[in-house]
This record gives structure tokens, sequence and C-alpha cells, in this order.
């Protein structure tokens, strides 16, 4: 199937590149029948000037690009919404029109915006754009919190990184979940991410410690979630006095040590309900938490679902 990666000038490379790559692997796998067949296509033929000032040589224009797309991937410009031109919207609406499913990264959800195909669908953007892609097209309804989003044929993504988890979506869809999972180990991901996931991380904003004696704390904290991570036990990692300590975390990191702690463990709670297939008792205690109720309560406060529903989510893709 062939799938048509339209790119706009100052792109990140990383999400061009994070669709390509993604996706091809799924063919690498496939030793020989290639699921897909990758075109990146521009306006013109000329290169690419990516955000970073690298370039990237496109395979097709929109004069001579292939007629039989399977899927459309609109990948939007860095910065900010660039209006494209009139000749590129009717171009991607009349292509999508006819191909089996569509989608964007990042600021590409403008360009389907401007084509008309938002109207009515749940849609997400980087989290910078989303209240400009909700004012410009009203029609849509734009939700913030979501690394990608599928809305029957369309689906949108957050941009950079979300990118790959998109692809991996498509790809569990198309080839299955075990060669989803396979490609991402390939890729050496942390975690194949549900497209429900929150775009916006408290335990990576909690990642912000600017002295050495925090950064060591969180360091060993999230490297023993089973340990004992009283304010005392890190503040000894720290070599700080506990009171010190826990006035220097917060200014530093926004949360509370206790914050923290809890937000590792289900951050490691969420790897095994991802990785393994153990029971939630037993990804409770090799979390740390005291019992499979202190973690369901943990994760409806940060993941805003039970750790039964965030397993299901993946297992549904």
């Amino acid at each position: 199937m062939l799938v048509a990666i339209v790119a706009l000038d100052n792109a990140h490379a990383v999400e061009i590149a994070g669709v390509r790559d993604t996706l091809n692997e799924a063919a690498v796998l496939a030793q020989g029948e290639r699921p897909y067949d990758l075109s990146i296509v521009a306006e013109r033929l000329d290169p690419l000037r990516c955000s970073s000032g690298l370039r990237v040589l496109p395979d097709a224009s929109i004069d001579d690009a292939p007629d039989s797309i399977d899927t459309l991937i609109v990948v939007g410009a860095s910065g900010g919404p660039a209006p494209p031109s009139p000749r590129m919207i009717e171009w991607v609406r009349h292509r999508a029109a006819s191909s089996r499913r569509y989608g964007s990264v990042c600021t590409g959800a403008f360009v389907l915006g401007a084509a008309g195909l938002l109207d009515g669908r749940r849609v997400t953007t980087h989290w910078e754009h989303t209240a400009a892609l909700a004012a410009t097209f009203p029609k849509a309804i734009v939700e913030s919190d979501h690394l990608f989003l599928r809305d029957g044929p369309l689906i949108t993504s957050a941009g950079e990184t979300s990118a790959i988890d998109m692809a991996l979506s498509l790809i569990e869809e198309d080839c299955g979940r075990a060669t989803a999972l396979a490609v991402a180990r390939r890729l050496v991901l942390y975690l194949k991410r549900p497209g429900s996931q929150s775009q916006l991380s408290v335990l990576l904003a909690s990642q912000v410690a600017l002295s050495t004696p925090i950064e060591r704390a969180q360091t060993w904290g999230r490297a023993h979630p089973t340990f004992d991570l009283s304010v005392g036990q890190l503040a000894r990692q720290a070599g700080m006095s506990a009171r010190n300590f826990s006035r220097v975390f917060h200014e530093q990191s926004g949360i509370t040590p206790h914050e923290f702690v809890e937000l590792t463990r289900v951050e490691a709670a969420r790897v095994m309900l991802s990785d393994t297939r153990l029971s939630l008792p037993r990804v409770a205690r090799a979390s740390g938490f005291s019992s499979p109720a202190a973690m369901r309560r943990a994760f409806l406060r940060h993941v805003q679902m039970t750790p039964g529903e965030f397993r299901k989510s993946l297992d549904d893709g």
C-alpha cells in the first residue's frame, strides 16, 4: 500500500523521518513482502528545508504523485501553522477523498482543516496550537491532551515524537500488534504509548532539577521504585536535610517529593502493564505500591483511568 507523507518547508525532520522510518521497519520485518511503499510528496520537487536546516529531497511533487494513495499523512511547518497554498489545499482535499485514510502530524492539521477535512471530527495537534486550531476551524472537535487521535478515516497526532506513536498504531492496524511491538523494540522505544496518553507528562516535567543533589535523588528514586522513598531517604541520597531537600525539590521541579514518588511508581507500573501480562497485584508490588487499591487511586489521579482500563486501551490500540 502506498503511504504519501506530504511535507511542507520548515517541518521538523523527526516528524517526516519518524513516520517514514517507523513504517519502513515494518517493511524490513516483512522480509520481502513489503506492507508499505513510502513516498515523500511536496508542492514542488525542490529540496525541503527542515526547521533544523536539514534538507529533504521529495520523491514526488503534487503534480506527479501516484494516483493510488492508500494513506495520506500531512506534516506541517514548525513554529506555527503556515498557510498552505491553494494548490496544496485542493490537492490534499482531492487525494484524501480517494484514500482509505488520511491524517496529520502537528500543524499539518491546519492543512487538513483548510481542505475541509476536520469538520465534525475529533482531532488533536501539538498542545501549543490546539487553541488556534479550534479558533480557526470551529466545526472541528479539538482535543488537546492526546498523543494521537483516530476518528473514522482521520488520524491526527501531536507532533515530533508522537509521529512515531501514530505510525506504530497504523502498523498495528495493518500488520497486527506483534509486528507493532517488534518495530517498537527495533527502534529501542522505551514504551509503546497509546494515543490517549497525555502530551504533557508530569513526570517529565519533574525531571528539570537544576542541581546535582536533587537530580541524583531523582535518578536513584526512579531506579528503585520499590525501595523506601520517604523524604528522609531521598534527602540522604541528595546529602541534604529533609526540610531543605523538600523545599529545594519543590522549587526546582514544581512538585513535592511525595508527588514525585507516586508519579515514579505510576510510570513503572505503566511500563509493566504495557510490556508484560503480570496480574494487577503483581504489577502493584513490583512498582512499589502498597496495594492494588493504592495503585488504582494513583492512576485515577494522574492517568485519568484505572490500571485495568489503561491495559485495555493498549490492547484496543
